[in-house]
């Protein structure tokens, strides 16, 4: 099934152009990914057994709330898509909800009407992506019901990586999709990501990976494609680089092909 959440770095193209990456759920017995975001992959595969996990209070929350109260954010979203305006997703905007409910709706008004999918806040935690062009709140692909079901049988997390993967045992599937950062690189977006995620935090994810895989796990990592990142994980899994397009770029003429490299270890 289509994701419901839009995120930076999302894995749509992964499931689309290197399937044979994937392994089939009847081949696993566990499905269990640290860094969810945007839970493309997730929702592709819909495991039958799964623990997902994001530092992203607001985004587990949401998980959260679909699996448990799918059926009314779905009908307040649809509220809110007759009212979506400039007006409305500014106030919106600003509001700070504390019931979880209220603190999923907002979160999935602002992914689907803000500027790309972006999630951004500022120093004091405070979202500040501005609107987008996307007007409808409520899209074609969605299926709320479903997204629930599937979450059903998940174990839903929000901490840091390493105690996830530790969860993990022989034949479970560890889908790694890490912010990218890389050792001595001021680009971009992989310089916004070390505030999340910077080298040592690298070092600790290849460290959880190798004695995950010493337990019998099936691991796939996908990572920047950057010889840092290949020192890091020299001898650990099959090396393989991946093209995507970029389309989170303002400009037009600074969107292009990319590489990303995927570390196989199954």
């Amino acid at each position: 099934m289509e994701p419901l959440i839009k995120w930076a770095g999302g894995k749509r193209w992964l499931i689309n152009k290197y399937p044979h990456l994937i392994p089939d759920k009847q081949n696993f017995t566990k499905y269990v990914e640290p860094f969810i975001g945007g839970g493309s992959l997730f929702f592709h595969v819909e495991p039958e057994r799964a623990i997902i996990n994001d530092v992203n209070n607001e985004l587990i929350t949401t998980y959260s709330q679909i699996k448990d109260n799918y059926f009314q954010i779905q009908e307040r979203l649809q509220y809110l898509n007759s009212i979506h305006s400039t007006e409305t997703y500014y106030q919106i905007r600003k509001e700070k909800p504390i019931k979880e409910i209220d603190i999923a709706v907002r979160f999935l008004y602002l992914n689907r009407t803000c500027w790309n999918g972006l999630y951004r806040v500022n120093l004091k935690n405070e979202f500040n992506v501005p609107i987008g062009t996307k007007t409808k709140v409520i899209l074609d692909t969605d299926d709320f019901q479903k997204a629930s079901q599937v979450l059903n049988n998940t174990r839903i997390f929000s901490g840091d990586f390493e105690k996830i993967i530790s969860k993990c045992r022989e034949n479970d599937f560890l889908f790694l999709d890490p912010p990218y950062t890389v050792k001595h690189n001021n680009n971009g977006f992989i310089k916004y990501n070390e505030k999340l995620f910077d080298w040592q935090d690298q070092i600790r994810l290849k460290k959880a990976v190798k004695r995950a895989i010493q337990r019998g796990v099936k691991v796939l990592v996908l990572n920047a494609n950057h010889e840092s990142i290949k020192q890091l994980y020299n001898g650990v899994g099959e090396f393989h680089e991946l093209e995507r397009a970029s389309v989170i770029a303002g400009k037009k003429e600074n969107r292009g092909i990319y590489s990303e490299l995927a570390i196989k270890c199954f």
